[in-house]
């Protein structure tokens, strides 16, 4: 597990399955499209996906900050198991710690053992041997490690996403203003055409 977490990322793919976002390179040939004939209801459907966008964005940062309070723990946890293994055929003592709040230790002294009792969560421990405890928390530090890495892979990916959905609306935001206005003038510069008045009585042009 500790190779699969140092392989490179895919920086092409979401591991979240974020979808990705469209960028648009031809406005004119976009909204010519027939689910975009309205310039307002494709911005509208465009800030929807922002508003998907950034929940994910709070869920991944919520996650990741979970993974970073759980790797060091690991870690230490790991240690802990490591010089246990080193000390279970002699008569050294190891002293260690328990924090019981946020300023309270509690000091102990753990006499040599090949067992301890690790904690799985869900108020859930278990026994386990030192070598199969030094496996699964190395197991367990792995995929903690590699979940992170994918985790700010994803954060990366979504702000990109966001930008383009941003640029988009924006383009298309600009290119509507574009297509009044151009409509406006067209419609304010149009020639005459069919009757007017000459000499107090009316005439046709072409």
């Amino acid at each position: 597990m500790a190779g699969d977490s140092e392989k490179p990322l895919d920086e092409s793919k979401s591991y979240m399955g974020i979808p990705e976002a469209q960028f648009v390179e031809d406005v004119d040939s976009f909204m010519k499209k027939e689910d975009n004939a309205n310039a307002q209801e494709v911005i509208k459907r465009l800030d929807e996906q922002l508003n998907k966008y950034k929940f994910m964005e709070v869920h991944l940062q919520a996650r990741r900050k979970k993974l970073k309070s759980q790797i060091p723990d690991i870690k230490s946890s790991l240690q802990i198991v490591k010089e246990m293994k080193t000390r279970k055929d002699t008569a050294e003592v190891i002293e260690t710690r328990y924090l019981l709040s946020d300023q309270v230790y509690m000091k102990a002294n753990i006499p040599p053992t090949d067992r301890v009792c690790l904690w799985l969560g869900a108020n859930v421990m278990l026994e386990y041997g030192l070598g199969d405890a030094e496996g699964l928390l190395s197991k367990n530090l792995g995929n903690a490690t590699k979940n992170l890495k994918q985790v700010e892979h994803d954060l990366d990916f979504l702000r990109n996403q966001c930008t383009t959905t941003e640029v988009t609306m924006a383009r298309i935001y600009n290119w509507d203003v574009k297509r009044r206005r151009a409509e406006k003038a067209a419609a304010e510069d149009k020639p005459l055409k069919g009757r007017g008045r000459g000499r107090g009585r009316e005439f046709s042009f072409e």
